[in-house]
């Protein structure tokens, strides 16, 4: 939501204060620069980056647009969901939680956090790890190493999308440039045809730099940092999550292993101990 804020104030503003100026709007859609600059950031950007990442960076893009961003209340249903799932376990074994981490979107215990269930990565994260650990032949600190591993494995993956995104953003003033020396080609070709030709056209000129420097500065740069962000909060969010297995597996009660997991949680959106334990007793009533 907040995105789409940004960025309707970001062409207010330009747009405003282009007018509040005197400046006439129509001057600027000039569509050839458009097409000069947008496909050649679009031709930049898959002859660097392959084909996965392109994939990539349209999801990321799209969830950026319509924010994946957790809240308090958000954790607190996960933490709740493990609080239980390992109460289960504590009281009928191991064994008896197997059919919650088989087929979780079927699991009362598990279903009922939309961040969770709705993101398959994080599914299979949680999932994956206690069928490994309902072996019951994997020592903790083995545990935590294949938990690791699997957290690199998905930054290595992931952190090249945003930094794709942000070259591109870098490269957005050039392309202007390039769009604004193809507009002056233009005129200087036509320069026998009077003042006011001359002039509509070195104004559509410059309307490319413009542009570059504006779809770098005021979009794509941006969308590059939130998109950064968002990978940010969701490393966070598998830390907390490999924090609550990890002080289980290790034999801590359900309750310290929820502690311990909550801890990892950033202040902005961390629930007091008092808030987490009335609010995983008001679910039980």
């Amino acid at each position: 939501m907040f995105v789409i804020v940004g960025l309707l104030v970001v062409i207010g503003s330009v747009v405003g204060g282009y007018t509040m100026a005197g400046g006439k709007f129509a001057v600027l859609l000039q569509w050839a620069e458009f097409v000069t600059i947008g496909g050649a950031a679009i031709g930049s950007l898959l002859i660097a980056t392959p084909l996965e990442t392109v994939k990539k960076i349209i999801k990321a893009l799209t969830a950026t647009v319509s924010s994946n961003h957790m809240h308090k209340e958000d954790y607190m249903d996960v933490l709740k969901s493990f609080n239980d799932l390992f109460l289960e376990a504590q009281r009928d074994g191991l064994l008896s939680i197997e059919s919650h981490v088989e087929n979780p979107k079927e699991s009362a215990v598990l279903n009922t956090n939309k961040h969770f269930i709705d993101d398959p990565f994080v599914t299979s994260f949680f999932c994956d790890t206690m069928k490994v650990l309902l072996t019951g032949s994997v020592p903790p600190h083995e545990l935590e190493n294949i938990i690791d591993t699997e957290i690199e494995s998905f930054e290595l993956e992931n952190k090249p999308v945003a930094g794709a995104v942000a070259k591109v953003g870098d490269a957005l003033p050039g392309l202007g440039i390039v769009a604004a020396v193809l507009g002056i080609i233009i005129t200087m070709s036509s320069i026998d045809k009077g003042a006011a030709y001359v002039g509509l056209h070195v104004a559509a000129a410059l309307v490319g730099t413009f542009l570059g420097v504006l779809l770098s500065y005021g979009f794509v740069g941006p969308l590059a940092t939130k998109i950064e962000h968002d990978m940010e909060g969701k490393l966070r969010f598998l830390e907390t999550i490999k924090a609550c297995i990890i002080a289980y597996a290790k034999g801590n009660p359900p309750i310290i292993a929820v502690e311990i997991a909550r801890r990892t949680i950033l202040s902005d959106v961390r629930p007091t101990f008092g808030e987490l334990e009335q609010y995983m007793r008001g679910k039980k009533e």
